[in-house]
């Protein structure tokens, strides 16, 4: 099979109670070692520049990624005004597990290796989704993510897992080194110097790549042998 290339659409049911869908972009080059699914950061989308970044990184590496928006249009209409959503960890996760289940479906990608890749609050619902689906993810890489926001499920991942945080984000190195204390799971706390919050110094989001990519490499591929 040749490279993996479109949209695809999630039915869920919104915060509302009514039938709604969330869209994504799937891409998987020919050969493909695993697949990465993103759960983007605080009022971001599926068009995020920096996790657009680090999916190119892993498309060069040979490893897919589906990026794809958490809310529905309706959803993200209130929560630009409310900003309610992108905080409401279960939701996000749910989401998450949702793009779980509908990669199972999709031709071409039931058999790779699953990992994911978290940011800000997304990184808390990755960890949440790890953790509810520990026989299906294998890998989940955090970029300035709160962790700590997934609470109680720290200590059930199994996921190797790779927090990545800006060396200038004091506040967020703290929050991280904390969840990290709870998680049994193999995991690393990995400084990215001369980084904010996130990343817009020069080099940094390439850098922020470079380590998810080598994670990825190392647990999806020994998965998938």
């Amino acid at each position: 099979m040749g490279t993996l290339e479109r949209e695809i659409r999630i039915g869920v049911t919104d915060a509302f109670g009514q039938p709604g869908s969330i869209v994504g972009d799937l891409y998987v080059p020919q050969g493909s070692r695993g697949l990465v699914t993103f759960a983007h950061g605080s009022g971001s989308s599926r068009r995020s520049p920096r996790n657009r970044i680090v999916a190119d990184e892993l498309h060069a590496s040979g490893f897919g990624s589906l990026l794809f928006d958490l809310l529905t249009l309706d959803e993200e209409r209130v929560d630009v005004r409310t900003r309610e959503f992108r905080f409401d960890i279960r939701l996000l996760a749910d989401r998450l597990l949702a793009a779980m289940d509908e990669l199972e479906r999709q031709p071409g990608t039931t058999a790779l290796p699953l990992g994911l890749f978290g940011a800000s609050t997304g990184a808390a619902a990755a960890l949440i989704a790890a953790a509810e689906r520990t026989d299906v993810v294998r890998a989940v890489v955090s970029r300035g993510g709160r962790p700590d926001l997934a609470g109680d499920a720290l200590a059930t991942v199994e996921a190797p897992t790779l927090l990545l945080v800006g060396g200038w984000d004091d506040v967020v190195i703290g929050l991280n080194r904390e969840a990290a204390a709870r998680m049994r799971c193999e995991n690393e706390v990995s400084i990215v110097p001369g980084a904010t919050h996130l990343f817009e110094e020069p080099g940094t989001l390439e850098e922020v790549a470079r380590r998810s990519t080598g994670w990825f490499g190392r647990h999806l591929t020994s998965a998938s042998s």
